[in-house]
């Protein structure tokens, strides 16, 4: 799987975002620019057109008018002159302008308009009705109104539109070179504390469970990581002690039986014997063993139970399917002779149930094996243990066991499903109640006990299995 770098997503963003902002700035920068230049252009043209119309005289004798050509101001451009036309009416008085260009008509107030020339881009403006500025007392009534069209280049205009657009755009290239810089720098010291945080939790061992996140590293964003890992070292401790718990157990419980095995080897070699003695100790030993043979069998069950609940219990459950009511049949078989034993009524009820769940039929009938063994070895002789198994619509099947013996102390209760546990008289390894919770929260369910003087009832609530897709 390829890694990639969150400080390169993140300083990809801003970047992102800078060069967004530049183009905005530049876009909005140079037509502010420009449109400030076209009124300063008119503004200008505008003057210079009343210049021109100023340049209009009365002759001293006769009629008509007269166009002072010596005060024309020369262009600044000489390859782009302005053009000019003035007129009386319809009589030209001074200027003239190329027939290819479209004049506009006249009108009450200023009226602009663009155009090409020789290739070159030209604003041009038309005022109407301007007076004559001299006044001669044998002029009659009315008094001549000027019409002047005036046009200049707008290439200067252009070109300073674009200087300014370049110069906004290098500023800001310049501001996002800073800006980046800041925002690695920026990036990368905020995310240090992460970097901590990691080498907090590659620190972690089984000798070495302290994990304190950096000052630094406790923000709002962070926070929930730092929350998940906590609570998962929480769990990671609790089953490191629960392994180490289960070991000591085990290794404990392992011990007695093979010293009763290798105790009961070395007096039989202390000294001969007669066949009935070696006989009496092979029986013993066998029963050591099968006892022996017994816990392994539940340690291992158990083992392979936890081992498939950490992997994936949801697919699990879904492929595996068994009758309830099949199951807690078998297994008011298998318990029968224990109770006959012991002069234990067993007595049943809803055992026809063709409800499914997702478990193991073989872990389901343990499960309810090992719930009536426990009732018959904690109830008097000549008692009853009561067997049932309800459904109600809409929900799965809930199965009790119900002994009538003398009560579990309620300083017991909390431990009455922990693996070793055992009770101050009960006989066996104090793994059937774990191996019966862990195969039903294996297929979702739930157990719980209720306890009182006058018996104990384990309740299994178990979800109805899926139908198959």
């Amino acid at each position: 799987m390829k890694l990639v770098s969150l400080r390169g997503r993140l300083l990809a963003a801003v970047i992102v975002a800078q060069l967004l902002l530049a183009a905005g700035l530049v876009w909005a920068g140079t037509a502010f620019t420009h449109r400030q230049l076209r009124l300063a252009f008119d503004a200008a043209l505008n003057g210079r057109a009343a210049a021109i119309a100023a340049l209009v005289r009365y002759p001293e004798t006769g009629p008509g008018l007269r166009f002072d050509t010596t005060r024309v101001p020369p262009p600044v451009r000489p390859q782009e002159p302005p053009l000019y036309l003035i007129r009386s009416g319809a009589t030209p008085v001074a200027g003239s302008i190329p027939s290819a260009i479209a004049l506009p008509a006249p009108g009450a107030a200023a009226h602009y308009w663009n155009f090409s020339y020789r290739g070159v881009p030209y604003r041009g403006l038309v005022l109407s009705h301007l007076p004559v500025l001299d006044t001669e007392e044998h002029m009659s009534l009315p008094l001549p109104r000027l019409t002047v069209y005036y046009a200049a280049p707008t290439s200067a205009l252009e070109q300073q539109t674009v200087a300014a657009g370049v110069a906004i755009a290098a500023v800001s290239l310049v501001l996002l070179a800073l800006t980046c810089w800041y925002a690695a720098w920026r990036i990368r010291r905020e995310l240090e504390p992460l970097d901590e945080l990691a080498q907090q939790a590659a620190a972690i061992s089984p000798q070495h469970w302290s994990f304190t996140p950096p000052a630094r590293a406790v923000v709002a964003e962070v926070q929930p990581l730092i929350a998940a890992l906590e609570r998962m070292l929480e769990r990671l401790q609790a089953a490191h002690r629960q392994q180490l718990t289960f070991l000591a157990d085990t290794a404990h419980h392992l011990k007695t039986p093979v010293a009763i095995v290798k105790s009961t080897q070395q007096t039989l070699l202390q000294r001969p014997r007669a066949e009935s003695e070696y006989r009496a100790a092979a029986e013993a030993t066998l029963q050591d063993t099968e006892r022996l043979e017994l816990l392994l069998q539940r340690m291992l069950r158990l083992a392979r139970l936890d081992a498939e609940q950490d992997g994936q219990p949801a697919a699990r459950c879904a492929a595996a399917s068994a009758e309830v009511g099949a199951t807690l049949q078998g297994a008011l078989e298998r318990a029968r002779p224990l109770a006959q034993a012991h002069e234990i009524e067993l007595r049943s009820r809803g055992l026809d149930s063709a409800a499914a769940v997702g478990a193991e039929a073989e872990d389901l009938e343990q499960a309810w094996v090992n719930l009536l063994e426990n009732a018959i070895l904690h109830s008097p002789r000549g008692a009853a243990v009561e067997l049932a198994c309800t459904v109600t619509n809409g929900r799965g099947p809930v199965v009790t066991v119900r002994d009538h013996g003398a009560g579990i102390p309620a300083e017991q209760m909390p431990f009455l499903f922990a693996r070793f546990h055992r009770g101050p008289e009960s006989q066996g390894f104090g793994l059937g109640l774990a191996i019966a919770r862990a195969v039903v929260e294996a297929a979702g369910g739930t157990i719980r006990a209720e306890s009182s003087a006058e018996g104990t009832v384990l309740r299994v609530q178990l979800p109805v299995a899926e139908a198959p897709k």
